[in-house]
């Protein structure tokens, strides 16, 4: 069996949890099982998680885990895994699954591949899997030998799938610790599809001149249905928020489609970005480092560049 805890925010699953679901069903496939999908908290329709591949669906609830709390949450997963005979654990690579893989892992004794972005092969008791090592900049296949498996998916690695239908959900009830931290409010941007989700990326830099200018970026994502990003210098002197921040010391994301405007492409921002599918620079520099990365390029202004492909796109949409 495999078993993947499906993250559920304020009771809806979120593309991540799909994604998981799919990408258990896949290594539940290769290794010849079934996959138990695990709810925690209140959760609407837990069931649908069988269209997504789930054969069973567990849910633990009570108050004891309104809360997100990672020891809590730890020995809830463990206890699900143990009790349904899953050996392999997957969970999302957001920062719910980067706090609970080493947990998971030190409790369960067992070999931990956080990140991975492809489904795994089998050989015997072995699972293989393959993650970006290096800032993305090279890939390492890791075997994990020992009894449990503990594997956390990158976002927008593998496209969700509707393999099944909707299952019952069961109750689960395991004996579980006292929360030793207390959560008095919890934030988040809502109305937005969060970066590591999100599908299509619009990114500005310092080319932008301002705060007051970024409505071209704005008008681009708009037009595409995109999130909005920004490099570190920019969220450094306040001109957007912290969390649009991508890099490696912001957010590192997986896109289908990455632009990027105004922004040189530094290696620090490049190790944040370099996983996208499709990377689209627009730069009045020639020798800007990005287009070494880039798949397409545009020598431009962006105030003038800019404003044309959103027409563009909005053309393109009415006809």
């Amino acid at each position: 069996m495999v078993l993947v805890f499906a993250e559920a925010t304020n009771g809806k699953f979120k593309k991540a949890a799909h994604e998981a679901v799919t990408y258990a069903k896949k290594t539940a496939e290769v290794l010849g099982t079934d996959c138990c999908a695990l709810t925690i908290g209140e959760v609407e329709d837990a069931g649908q998680l069988g269209v997504f591949g789930a054969s069973k669906v567990l849910n633990v609830g009570g108050p004891g885990v309104a809360k997100f709390d990672s020891q809590v949450y730890t020995a809830a997963i463990a206890a699900a895994a143990k009790e349904v005979g899953a050996k392999v654990i997957v969970l999302s690579h957001n920062s719910t699954g980067k706090n609970l893989v080493g947990r998971l892992a030190a409790r369960l004794l067992a070999g931990s591949a956080p990140g991975v972005n492809a489904v795994p092969t089998a050989n015997g008791d072995q699972l293989t899997v393959r993650k970006a090592v290096f800032s993305g900049k090279a890939y390492a296949d890791v075997t994990l030998t020992t009894e449990y498996k503990v594997i956390s998916l990158a976002g927008n690695s593998i496209p969700v799938e509707e393999s099944g239908a909707a299952v019952a959900v069961e109750s689960f009830s395991p004996e579980l610790p006292a929360a030793k931290t207390k959560v008095i409010e919890t934030k988040r941007v809502e109305g937005t599809t969060p970066l590591p989700e999100a599908e299509l990326v619009v990114s500005g830099g310092r080319g932008l001149k301002g705060p007051e200018n970024w409505g071209v970026i704005e008008d681009l994502a708009e037009a595409l249905g995109a999130t909005t990003a920004c490099s570190r210098p920019v969220a450094d002197v306040g001109w957007r928020p912290h969390h649009e921040h991508v890099g490696q010391t912001g957010v590192a994301i997986r896109p289908n489609l990455y632009i990027a405007a105004g922004i040189s492409g530094a290696i620090q921002h490049l190790a944040g970005v370099n996983n996208s599918k499709t990377i689209v620079v627009v730069n009045k520099d020639p020798e800007a480092p990005f287009f070494k990365a880039a798949d397409y390029g545009v020598v431009g202004d962006l105030f003038e560049v800019l404003p044309k492909l959103t027409e563009a796109i909005k053309e393109h949409k009415a006809g």
